[in-house]
């Protein structure tokens, strides 16, 4: 077993071709005999498995080894405006109707209804289909099929499409995109990769003849570059015949084109990439140390298991050294990380990529301390203590995935077999990989780690890439002063990592505790206990996750209590009492003396509430409980990690107003609420102002007194051996009685009508509108539903309207809220980017699709589609803790009981119903529409 063992870090370490040679050596990862897996004669691929999480729905997908990087010069844009035409037209579902029917089984466009293009793969997706009848199964899978072989293209669809891309090219083209494009060139030069972004240039989207498209889609959607995958609570016999039946008649085409794998070249003098945008906020810098990927004729070898382990562990380690330095009084950086990827764009080619957000004047000390720790580790590796708490968190994570394996849900699935059909990962049983990986791990020595590190990082083939703000007066390394910092050091004297640990225990001592003193039931079965101590604790033991315990709690107060001057405090007051830790452990040590541990627990001091809410595997209940108590009872200060917070927040926010959205947000605000203190945003020249005493004693507070917390705890918690836990820790918090409430703070929505259009020079030409609707409302169940539906119906209307018809918007956002306290009120937000020349028709376009439907209410099929979809998602819902967790709170919190009727008052709602419940908020002419444009403002 011991030369098993060496055999297999040999091969894990070894990148390359040096590694290829021990592929026969490596004992095979067996497939998941629970999937189906199997390959036509034409070429395609398909995966089925049986799967009852959520019950009666299924997933279907088709995966394509198609993306950008196949397209030539002449065709950029194409993989992803075929993507797009997939959804507009098939042989069998013509036009709009593969949407039509598909929302009128409850998948909704855009949640349930998607894919995605990159460089070197198109996924499409049907979730959560409700497969109660075998017609919805032979339908899904014909519209797979027609994906796959038989798209109309039609003329006129093409050229409606060509307007929604252009709008999603403009909404997604921001200062990093920008720079994207300028930065490829040259980090990829001499390769394919240089110039194939998914969304391609405009001109050729705008001007591609329809021939094109319909060539690239016959040349490579094809059977041997496709994988099915049904994945859910279906026959799988069943489904593998119909795969056969239907897919297997395609023909491959005569003499296809090779599919190729572009590579990347090396390069021996570091390649340096220095680009500026004017809306860029920060300075981002990136290093890459290229080198060859996994052999992928061993990805199914144990050897890649020990593998990926070992990269998990070194990123692992590498990563809390950097987290260590972010909390030191002078950071050398505001934040920054390292893991092994993917190159960017290239699955040819991976690089050990660390990156770092940099102070305006600090891009190269804050360079020369990411490269530092990656040298450090380089040079001595790493330690024996740090090793085994990444291997402890390792095995614990893998032990929740054990506990769990009879709880996956489709999805997981379905990202598993995407993976391996697309990039070759293994899939093996979670039984399988649980088994073998606790066999592997603790003979895994730390030696081969290091030596793994020594292979991915080097002083050649790397890359460093800076992107920064385009601002007056700013000093720019240049590539000699970067390269400069990276000799020098090299160059340095340095010192190995020394790990401080603790063996101390996170609680030295139990509290003296309290116990239960009262027990009745709660709403939705769930169980009541009330503690000597006033606390009161709900129970809702489910068996939805194996392992998974969640924890909410409230408290009325909340910063309403505090008065308005000191908005500046409660605004970071989260984030300042965490930078300290709790009882004797800074907040560094707090996650060293919790690896291996599933337990967290976090408090927050909200508007109106605070809290401490949390989660743990069921095995490590006491030690979130532990952080609980030590929540109330014990928060520390580090006034060191309190400069670093100020410092890093300075540099954060000093180039803030550079984002074009900062003024649009800054806009809002002031037309939503004034001047009031509590809206504001932070600003750099603020944050000295942030008092650290002043903000833990509002902390202390807050907490002090346990006596109005209630506990909500859903999951699989046994109350037998849950309650003595809960008699310690949540039965020994402070008490003193307090009887209080929270304060109204005066967060009003300005009334009446107000329109703002203001005009600011961007770099891509775009107008931002966001109007928002509001008024008073009753809370109740039927109104909560019915702005549910006006949002959902809204967004159906506007989809039609300004993204198919008008093509004016990659999509228009539509958000409905009804809130109870501190009073009640609704809130309708619309918000779309477009361009500049057609923001006044679209916002005309918008209030009328408003008006047409308080005239006429909802089309009566787009109605049955949301209500199709609201039943499925809650039929579902019944077997998740989060839902009950929602539930429960807005019982005890709201006094809302959101499931009794609810399915008789979805069926009941009825068009005069919705048409009423617009008509009565909008004629309350609260109105305030709030426009951002780089044109004119007429």
């Amino acid at each position: 077993m011991k030369n098993f063992y060496r055999k297999t870090l040999i091969a894990a370490f070894l990148i390359g071709s040096a590694a290829t040679a021990f592929s026969q050596q490596m004992p095979p990862i067996p497939t998941d005999p629970d999937v189906r897996t199997g390959k036509l004669e034409n070429g395609l691929t398909y995966y089925i498995r049986h799967n009852e999480l959520p019950e009666k729905q299924a997933d279907f997908y088709i995966a394509q080894k198609v993306g950008s990087i196949l397209e030539e010069d002449n065709q950029r844009g194409l993989a992803h405006f075929l993507e797009h035409m997939c959804f507009n037209g098939t042989k069998n579902f013509p036009g709009n109707s593969l949407r039509e029917y598909l929302e009128s089984i409850g998948v909704k466009f855009g949640v349930n209804l998607n894919a995605y293009t990159s460089i070197d793969e198109t996924v499409y997706n049907i979730n959560d289909v409700p497969v109660i009848r075998e017609g919805i199964i032979d339908s899904c899978l014909l519209i797979l099929h027609d994906w796959a072989d038989d798209l109309t293209l039609d003329p006129k669809e093409i050229d409606k499409e060509r307007g929604v891309i252009h709008e999603e090219w403009r909404t997604r083209t921001g200062a990093m995109m920008r720079m994207y494009e300028t930065a490829f060139p040259t980090i990829f030069a001499g390769s394919k990769y240089a110039y194939r972004l998914p969304i391609g240039t405009m001109e050729v989207v705008d001007n591609f003849p329809y021939q094109a498209l319909r060539d690239y889609y016959e040349k490579w959607y094809r059977p041997d570059q496709q994988g099915i995958i049904v994945v859910g609570d279906v026959n799988v016999d069943q489904i593998e015949q119909k795969i056969k039946n239907l897919f297997g008649p395609i023909q491959m085409p005569a003499n296809p084109a090779e599919r190729v794998h572009y590579p990347v070249p090396d390069n021996k003098e570091t390649i340096v990439s220095i680009n500026k945008d004017k809306e860029q906020e920060i300075n981002q810098v990136m290093v890459f140390h290229k080198h060859e990927p996994f052999p992928a004729e061993m990805k199914n070898t144990v050897g890649y298991l020990a593998y990926s382990f070992m990269d998990y562990a070194i990123s692992h380690m590498l990563n809390a050294r950097l987290q260590e330095l972010l909390l030191t009084a002078t950071p050398p950086f505001i934040n920054a990380g390292a893991q092994d990827m993917d190159f960017i764009l290239a699955k040819t080619k991976r690089a050990f990529t660390g990156v770092a957000i940099c102070k305006e004047d600090g891009i190269e000390s804050g360079l020369k301390a990411l490269m530092r720790e990656i040298e450090r580790a380089h040079r001595f590796g790493f330690t024996a203590s740090e090793y085994a708490r990444a291997k402890a968190d390792y095995l614990s994570n893998l032990e929740n995935v054990y506990n769990e394996r009879d709880k996956m849900k489709n999805n997981q699935f379905v990202a598993q077999y995407v993976s391996n059909f697309i990039d070759g990962e293994p899939i093996p049983s979670v039984e399988y990989k649980y088994t073998m990986m606790n066999q592997l791990v603790p003979n895994i020595p730390l030696e081969s780690v290091n030596q793994l590190y020594q292979q991915q990082v080097s002083d050649t083939n790397r890359v460093v890439c800076l992107f920064c703000p385009d601002k007056e007066g700013m000093k720019y390394p240049t590539e000699e002063s970067i390269r400069k910092v990276l000799a020098e050091v090299n160059a340095e004297k340095l010192e190995p990592y020394v790990d401080k640990t603790s063996d101390e225990p996170l609680m030295k001592e139990k509290p003296t505790g309290g116990k239960v003193t009262n027990t009745e039931k709660g709403p939705f079965e769930s169980t009541i206990l009330t503690l000597s101590n006033g606390v009161r604790v709900v129970l809702k033991p489910t068996n939805f996750k194996a392992d998974e315990i969640r924890m909410q709690s409230f408290s009325a107060g909340g910063n309403s209590l505090f008065d308005d001057e000191d908005a500046l405090q409660y605004a970071v007051l989260d984030e300042v009492v965490s930078l300290g830790g709790l009882g004797n452990f800074s907040a560094i040590d707090l996650q060293k003396i919790l690896a291996g541990k599933v337990a967290s627990a976090s408090a927050s001091v909200r508007t109106l509430t605070e809290a401490v809410n949390g989660s743990c595997a069921p095995k490590d209940l006491e030690t979130m409980l532990q952080l609980t108590y030590l929540s109330f009872t014990a928060p520390r200060t580090d006034q060191a990690a309190f400069e670093s917070f100020k410092n890093r927040l300075k540099a954060q926010l000093a180039n803030q107003e550079a984002n074009p959205n900062t003024a649009l947000s800054d806009t809002i605000t002031k037309v939503l609420y004034g001047d009031n203190p509590r809206a504001a945003r932070i600003k750099a020249d603020k944050v000295d102002q942030i008092d650290y005493g002043k903000v833990m004693e509002m902390y202390r507070d807050r907490f002090k007194d346990a006596s109005d917390f209630t506990f909500i705890f859903v999951g699989n918690i046994d109350p037998a051996t849950a309650t003595p836990l809960i008699e310690t820790y949540l039965g020994g918090l402070p008490s003193t009685g307090r009887k209080e409430n929270f304060r109204d703070p005066k967060l009003d929505i300005r009334k009446g009508e107000w329109k703002n259009i203001f005009h600011k020079d961007l770099q891509t030409q775009k107008a931002t509108v966001i109007i928002v609707e509001s008024g008073t409302c009753e809370y109740t169940l039927k109104n909560k539903l019915m702005m549910s539906m006006l949002s959902q119906l809204l967004t159906m209307k506007y989809t039609e309207t300004v993204r198919e018809e008008a093509g004016a918007s990659y999509g228009v956002s539509v958000q409905g809220n009804l809130s109870k306290y501190p009073k009640e009120e609704a809130t309708l937000q619309i918000f779309f980017d477009t361009d500049p020349t057609k923001r006044a028709d679209m916002s005309l376009l918008i209030d009328k699709g408003i008006e047409e439907f308080i005239a006429g209410g909802p089309k009566a099929e787009d109605l049955a589609k949301v209500k199709e979809y609201m039943l499925k998602t809650y039929e579902a819902n019944q077997k998740e803790n989060g839902y009950w967790m929602s539930l429960l709170y807005g019982s005890l919190w709201e006094g809302m009981d959101g499931r009794t009727g609810y399915t008789d008052l979805v069926n009941g709602i009825t068009n005069a119903d919705l048409q009423q419940f617009a008509k009565t908020l909008m004629a309350q002419k609260n109105r305030i529409e709030v426009s951002m444009t780089s044109g004119d403002t007429n």
